[in-house]
């Protein structure tokens, strides 16, 4: 049975991969026809990034389209075939209410939320250039954060959080903020990763390979199945979002990937997990709210600019190497995740 499910999860996986690369294409061309620019912040708001980065103003956004739409797409229509056919159309179907209607939901809220503040920001809409401020966006996640971790308390009856070697700790009430910390530090961070050519996509991928073998350990075959199709569509986008990018992911797939990320991570009970598995994310936020804080208190900065990929962009890393080396941290720690929780779960 073990087999099946996962020669399911992979066959999906790879179907994920294939149809991106197919759409890509046409994404591509509709972004450049339409000119859905990247707006680059101007050289006297953050002149370090400026100098950096001059280069990519024409480079098209929203490039996330192609991760959610795919998945999406052959979620629904898998749902479709699944429930007119039996046997083989019904095996590859991973809609599951108990499993994958919130992931799903997640992602699809969140990615039309990304794409409006991508909208925004292409066609000057809102302060500073466009888009939504950093305040507006933690607006939202709290919000969003907040009906979710509603949802699972009053609907779903989730009180606990599960502690490495220790087991499941009856936390009450205070499951909803902790909900709600981990879905908009997992927003947040990965919308601020999304700033070099094929980091947020690697990262991203690194993070949602790892939820796949924890989902598929303990039994979430579909959840697994719905990760997975997440990793082979990453892979798609990665293709053409690595150094020189086609396009870049935007807000509409870092939103709909950090949201998601962490309704997985509370679905699957593994949030004291997440440090590991996306351990670049939690560096790169960490980072911003240090510079922020310093440059608040003391009138002085840390790193030359934040998030820390542009810091050592401007000790002179080429692009590549920084994005090359988040990778090798991601790959490391993620696989450290994984080695805690097999330890965990079977010693």
């Amino acid at each position: 049975m073990d087999v099946l499910q996962a020669a399911r999860v992979l066959g999906l996986s790879t179907i994920s991969f294939l149809v991106a690369l197919m759409l890509t294409p046409a994404v591509v061309k509709i972004l450049y026809k339409f000119h859905f620019n990247k707006q680059i912040r101007n050289k006297e708001s953050a002149p370090v990034f400026y100098e950096l980065h001059k280069s990519k103003e024409n480079t098209p956004t929203m490039g996330g389209i192609i991760i959610w739409v795919t998945v999406l797409l052959l979620a629904g229509l898998l749902f479709i075939l699944g429930k007119f056919f039996d046997g083989f159309w019904e095996y590859l179907n991973f809609v599951d209410r108990g499993q994958t209607y919130l992931p799903i939901a997640a992602m699809f809220i969140a990615a039309i939320l990304g794409l409006i503040d991508d909208l925004m920001g292409v066609f000057r809409i809102g302060a500073n250039g466009g888009g939504l401020k950093i305040s507006q966006k933690l607006a939202v996640y709290t919000l969003l954060a907040l009906i979710g971790g509603l949802w699972f308390y009053f609907r779903l009856n989730w009180t606990t959080l599960y502690v490495p070697f220790v087991g499941n700790l009856e936390i009450g009430w205070w499951y909803v903020p902790i909900f709600m910390f981990i879905i908009i530090a997992s927003a947040f961070s990965a919308n601020e990763t999304d700033g070099l050519d094929g980091l947020a996509g690697g990262v991203l991928l690194f993070s949602f390979a790892a939820m796949t073998v924890v989902a598929f350990t303990i039994g979430r075959y579909d959840l697994a199945a719905f990760t997975g199709m997440t990793v082979g569509a990453l892979l798609a986008f990665l293709w053409f979002n690595i150094y020189p990018a086609r396009f870049f992911m935007g807000d509409t797939g870092s939103m709909a990937l950090g949201i998601t990320l962490g309704v997985i991570t509370m679905l699957t009970n593994t949030a004291l997990f997440l440090p590991f598995f996306a351990i670049i994310l939690v560096i790169e936020s960490l980072s911003v709210i240090v510079q922020m804080t310093s440059k608040k208190l003391f009138g002085r900065k840390i790193f030359i600019s934040t998030p820390i990929h542009h810091h050592f962009e401007a000790l002179g890393w080429p692009e590549t190497k920084v994005t090359m080396r988040f990778w090798i941290v991601s790959a490391v720690f993620s696989t450290l995740g994984l080695v805690i929780f097999f330890l965990d779960r079977y010693l």
